[in-house]
């Protein structure tokens, strides 16, 4: 497990209630994850693998720095959703809130139901923008590619930035 200081990047949603008010009370509550850095802007996004409708769900990505390993990180996450109002139902329900662990330093880890970097991060243009917007130089640390490049080969279709 990593030692030290790392910088975890962490991919918030939400569709459900007041949407922005949902991801500001998380990015209150990372201080339990470590120091919160860069902060994405919010962007508006078609609920990704779902069938039938589901609102619109409003998305960004954070930057904490951080001394705990993923499954600390996303033990934190996991008690950050619960206190603000996320009941886990179906696998892609509509939420007040949704936090992923997307990479946690250059660690490459599939231990204790965690996987970092998420598994599915290269497909989704909801995180892959947010993330290039503070961190485009970023490496995905398996397939050996830049966050940007990765945002630029994605379906950007259902991704738009809000003023």
């Amino acid at each position: 497990m990593p030692s030290g200081l790392v910088t975890a990047y962490i991919g918030l949603g939400s569709n459900l209630g007041d949407r922005s008010r949902n991801l500001e009370g998380a990015i209150e509550r990372l201080s339990s994850v470590g120091i919160v850095g860069a902060v994405s802007s919010f962007y508006e996004t078609k609920p990704w693998g779902v069938e039938g409708y589901q609102p619109r769900y409003l998305n960004q990505v954070v930057a904490v720095d951080t001394t705990l390993d993923p499954l600390d990180v996303v033990t934190e996450l996991l008690a950050i959703e619960f206190s603000l109002g996320r009941a886990r139902q179906d696998k892609n329900a509509s939420r007040t809130l949704d936090l992923d662990l997307l990479l946690h330093g250059d660690n490459v880890i599939k231990a204790s139901g965690v996987t970092v970097p998420h598994p599915r991060l290269h497909e989704r243009a909801f995180v892959l923008i947010p993330l290039v917007e503070i961190a485009p130089d970023l490496v995905h640390p398996v397939l050996k590619r830049s966050i940007s490049e990765l945002a630029e080969e994605s379906d950007r279709s259902g991704v738009s930035g809000l003023v």
